[in-house]
């Protein structure tokens, strides 16, 4: 950890930079490398909130590593569970004492004369530099200081708190008091029924509704698997029949909308109580997987509804009120406590500012190679991950990917990989196909994608799988030289 030159530099320590030290470290452990994190912790995303009932929107046997099975009976984890498999994981590597805390990097600049990256960080008010033959950032693409939170009018005359989930104050007493959560995304379904059990009542405020679908904390297959089979057979085989389901739901939701949407009614039916006004609270105007479809663990959102802990109102607000929130229907809202979760800032490669030998790069005219490496960039991969399954899923292929390539030039002698689009006619399109307001917000500070392979960002695990760890490194895009 003293060198101040690496072989990899990986730009983050959180779920997606952890899997890439340990896919780095296990194929190369002569290999010097360091991982820089910006926080005072490991675990990224899931050391930052702690909102109450944080928990994972995805089941975890696919969530989880590839290389290291998840063990606990719950498929549908909170927050805490999640952060020791992470932290867990990198001790028992060693991985921890390879991260350097509180470094958060602010430039990165590709010498062609040097074929290596110089990075520059912040760490305790000064600067540090460190170089590197390879840039491989797992930052995720939101920002971590600053959650999304629209205007709005009279927030000064509300006398009660005011809170946003990405910072949860330690000190928030919310029991017996009115609480509105206003949003309708994964974070306002987490927070409703956990913050129903002590408050005296919590209402959810969406503007419009969201496709909520019920599954079991506990996977009765999975753990079925685990006794009778173990951890190391159990895990393959429940994280393929996981990726199955998955795949299989959005690609129905893609051909079928109206089946899924019967499927989702129904369920929903028989959780709420009789007569509940779904057409208003849990239909929206678009299809099933236009945007992330949100999961409930045992379907405790509609649990705290029949107990009449919770409720949902479907209205905009006019103002904020002394006494809790003006609606434009005329109703009003009171409340004590209002939570803001209202969606999240993206930010593309943690605001690293990535400069070609001295010259800055415009992520907005750079095309995303195979969603992974930039066009034009040399020795620079990134870490997004699926936005309609698990995040480690594509993160652990990327990995996969990366060590591939060093294999590949590290047997040919070559020192620089780059991807390059020689076709002038190539159509791009944004690079994050979603529908969600957080991605359409900040689309323009990202790269492209392009209309064709090998320049699109994929969203098809088994696609991927078949691409990015089977075929051929030589595409005619990527080019070697040493």
């Amino acid at each position: 950890m003293t060198a101040d030159h690496l072989d990899v530099l990986i730009v983050g320590a959180g779920l997606s930079g952890i899997g890439a030290a340990h896919h780095v470290q296990d194929a190369f452990p002569g290999r010097s490398y360091a991982i820089l994190e910006a926080r005072e912790a490991i675990g990224g995303t899931w050391d930052l909130f702690r909102y109450p009932g944080i928990r994972s929107d995805s089941d975890m046997q696919t969530l989880g590593y590839r290389f290291r099975p998840w063990t606990d009976e719950k498929s549908i984890a909170d927050g805490p569970a999640i952060l020791e498999y992470v932290r867990s994981t990198a001790a028992a590597a060693g991985i921890d004492k390879r991260t350097r805390f509180g470094h958060r990097v602010i430039r990165a600049d590709w010498s062609s004369a040097d074929r290596r990256w110089t990075v520059t960080a912040e760490h305790g008010g000064e600067t540090v530099t460190l170089t590197a033959r390879f840039l491989y950032t797992c930052t995720g693409y939101y920002r971590y200081d600053e959650g999304y939170t629209p205007h709005f009018e009279g927030t000064d005359r509300f006398h009660g708190r005011i809170v946003h989930p990405q910072h949860w104050p330690e000190d928030l007493d919310y029991a017996g008091k009115k609480v509105v959560v206003i949003g309708s995304g994964a974070t306002a379904v987490t927070l409703v029924p956990s913050m129903a059990a002590d408050a005296g009542h919590v209402t959810m405020l969406q503007r419009s509704p969201t496709y909520i679908a019920s599954l079991p904390a506990k996977d009765p297959i999975a753990n079925s698997l685990r006794r009778v089979l173990g951890n190391r057979l159990a895990y393959p085989i429940t994280r393929w029949k996981n990726v199955a389901f998955s795949t299989a739901t959005y690609q129905l939701s893609q051909r079928l909308p109206g089946l899924v949407k019967s499927v989702l009614r129904r369920a929903q039916e028989r959780q709420l109580p009789a007569g509940y006004d779904i057409d208003t609270h849990f239909t929206p105007r678009y299809n099933p997987w236009d945007q992330r479809m949100c999961l409930v663990p045992d379907g405790d959102l509609f649990r705290a509804i029949r107990r009449g802990t919770a409720s949902i109102v479907t209205d905009r607000i006019e103002t904020f009120t002394e006494r809790g929130l003006a609606l434009e229907s005329g109703a009003e809202l009171d409340a004590d406590v209002i939570v803001t979760a209202t969606g999240l800032n993206l930010l593309a490669f943690g605001g690293i500012e990535l400069c070609l030998d001295g010259t800055p790069v415009s992520l907005r005219d750079t095309l995303a190679y195979k969603g992974m490496m930039l066009g034009g960039v040399p020795n620079f991969v990134f870490t997004i991950g699926y936005t309609n399954a698990s995040w480690t899923l594509k993160a652990d292929l990327v990995a996969e990917y990366f060590c591939r390539l060093l294999a590949r030039m590290d047997e040919r002698g070559e020192s620089v990989c780059v991807p390059v689009n020689d076709d002038p006619t190539l159509t791009t399109r944004p690079l994050l196909d979603f529908d969600a307001g957080y991605v359409q917000r900040s689309l323009d500070a990202f790269p492209r994608a392009g209309a064709r392979a090998p320049w699109q960002l994929g969203m098809s695990y088994v696609h991927d799988l078949v691409t990015l760890r089977h075929r051929s490194l030589d595409d005619g895009a990527m080019r070697f030289s040493s």
